[in-house]
């Protein structure tokens, strides 16, 4: 029964991978830092079936201690700071864990006295100011945010790694993906709880940032299917993960609030000059006709779809909750 360690197991991808993993018949494991804060919600369902490991990507010798007593045949880079916003204003932390944690774990894989296939959760981030339309892997990288920059040193190290030690190690370069497991910071899940709440009653108005904004949204059950199918190639290589389309803030915004009958969608939304980043990243587009062509990769949910199984996810969540 092949062995899977999972960082970053508790947030959206990691719990979708781990389910992924468990249907295919694998022992999971998940990478999990002690806190008195309670943060396993997305994977209670998965509780009984996976075993957490104590660790933490700040620390070395926990990351060797793990994949000892884990001794995985993959493992799953996904544990980040996660939130772009937020680089901005915990910058060091930011790079820390979301570009030297990858160092540790890597050296932790190289370390070990048996093969291991590892997988980097690179990000569309990376590409920034965007040199191209639509970005490819060969499209040259130009971050905006101190997230950004960390992301382009956590897939150079890992391009070092595997050129430098023959590590089988892969980076998924993944464009915007989201579900109801979604964090509520994030922007369309931010969008899909307060149209529901707007719908019920419960909020009079939705806050958001810049509108116009332009992202490759896809959904996270998708996206972890390339992660492992990257992992099963006889030759490790990166891959770009998109759906090809393009879509704006305002257009998500528009979709939402129409699943649930409001069609004067302006009347709810307030832009707040707070929550605009000191560096925007205007257009993100993906190719990914490689990962299409070599992994026989295709997202099954539309964009369409994915708007509405979050607000529908939401209400029904809201609907049951009090106030």
């Amino acid at each position: 029964m092949p062995r899977a360690l999972i960082t970053g197991i508790t947030g959206q991808d990691g719990s979708y991978l781990a389910e992924l993993l468990l249907e295919k018949g694998y022992d999971v494991y998940g990478l999990m830092r002690r806190s008195s804060v309670v943060t396993d919600q997305r994977i209670r369902h998965l509780l009984g079936k996976v075993e957490l490991l104590d660790g933490d990507l700040h620390d070395q010798l926990s990351l060797i201690k793990v994949i000892r007593q884990a001794r995985p045949d993959e493992v799953y880079n996904l544990g980040a700071q996660s939130f772009v916003p937020h680089s901005f204003a915990a910058p060091a932390l930011t790079g820390e864990v979301t570009a030297l944690g990858v160092t540790k774990i890597l050296e932790a894989v190289r370390l070990a006295d048996w093969p291991i296939r590892f997988y980097q959760a690179s990000s569309s981030e990376m590409f920034g100011k965007v040199q191209e339309v639509p970005q490819t892997e060969k499209t040259p990288f130009y971050p905006r945010s101190p997230y950004g920059v960390a992301k382009v040193y956590g897939h150079w190290i890992t391009v070092n790694y595997r050129e430098s030690y023959g590590l089988f190690a892969c980076s998924g370069i993944l464009f915007n993906h989201e579900s109801p497991r979604r964090g509520l910071e994030f922007a369309p899940r931010k969008i899909a709880r307060g149209v529901a709440r707007i719908k019920l009653g419960k909020q009079k108005e939705l806050c958001l940032g810049n509108l116009d904004a332009r992202r490759d949204w896809g959904y996270a059950g998708d996206y972890v299917c390339a992660m492992w199918l990257m992992l099963q190639q006889p030759e490790p290589d990166d891959y770009v993960v998109a759906t090809g389309e393009t879509h704006s803030v305002a257009e998500f915004a528009v979709l939402a609030f129409r699943r649930v009958g409001i069609e004067n969608w302006r009347d709810y939304v307030v832009v707040d000059p707070a929550l605009l980043r000191p560096a925007e990243v205007d257009l993100l587009i993906g190719n990914s006709a490689k990962a299409r062509e070599k992994l026989g990769w295709r997202p099954d949910v539309t964009f369409e779809g994915l708007v509405d199984v979050m607000v529908d996810a939401d209400l029904d969540f809201e609907s049951q909750t009090p106030d």
